[in-house]
This record gives structure tokens, C-alpha cells and sequence, in this order.
């Protein structure tokens, strides 16, 4: 079982992670944590670099649980929803495990919401944790 974890970093993506490695014990799953950001330009250098940092930190804890993880930076020149879409669709993934957090309609309708992009287009199931 291929078990997408939608990582940004933040409380609500530790809080996801920590599901989803319950899923990945109960289910004999792999993890894949996976940061989206838009561009990577020489302006993003160092959020880059700190993203890379991150991901690299929570991959060594996951492994030394026993757990099989990879990590992947996507930088596709598009939004996190439809890039974690496309992500799980060229992974074959089962299950994407993400953390919310609220916004008002107001921010929804302005910004959009990644979490609404991903339940109603992915593939396979998806989990939000708050």
C-alpha cells in the first residue's frame, strides 16, 4: 500500500504524518511524503533548502520506526492540489493522508482550498487530519 502524506511542515502535516504511520503499520504500507511548491527559482533557494531539511529530518525518524519511506519535492509550476492529484495518479498511490486547517469562506474563495482540490479529484481515497 502506497500511502501519500501531504507535507508543508506545519502542525496539521505532523499531525497527518502521525496517521498515516499508524495506516502504514496497520496496513504493511510504504509512506511517501510529499512537499508541492510552485516554483523554484532563485528566490525560493533557501525554502527549498529548508523543505529538503525537513523532509530529510521526518524520513530518518520514520525509518528508524521500521517503516519504508521516500521523500519528493515537487516543484511543477502548479498548485499543491493538482500537483499531490497528478502525484498520486504517476505513483499509483492508494491513499493520500493530509492536515487542514480552517480558513473562512472568504480566504476559501480567494486563495482556494488544497484540501477541496485533492478529495474531489484524486484517485484514491483521501484522510484530512486537523
Amino acid at each position: 500500500m502506497k500511502i501519500i502524506v501531504a507535507f508543508e511542515g506545519s502542525n496539521a502535516a505532523s499531525a497527518a504524518l502521525e496517521l498515516a504511520v499508524k495506516h502504514a503499520r496497520a496496513f504493511d504500507g510504504q509512506l511517501v511524503l510529499a512537499w508541492s511548491m510552485v516554483k523554484g527559482g532563485e528566490d525560493e533557494q533557501e525554502t527549498i533548502q529548508q523543505a529538503e531539511k525537513k523532509l530529510a529530518y521526518w524520513k530518518s525518524h520514520i525509518e528508524q520506526q521500521g517503516l519504508a519511506c521516500q521523500t519528493h519535492l515537487l516543484i511543477r509550476g502548479v498548485e499543491a492540489g493538482e500537483d499531490l492529484v497528478r502525484f498520486a495518479v504517476e505513483l499509483g498511490a492508494d491513499e493520500i493522508i493530509m492536515g487542514v486547517r480552517r480558513r473562512s469562506k472568504v480566504g476559501k474563495l480567494l486563495f482556494g482550498s488544497t484540501a477541496q482540490y485533492v478529495i474531489l479529484n484524486a484517485p484514491c481515497p483521501v484522510v484530512t487530519v486537523r
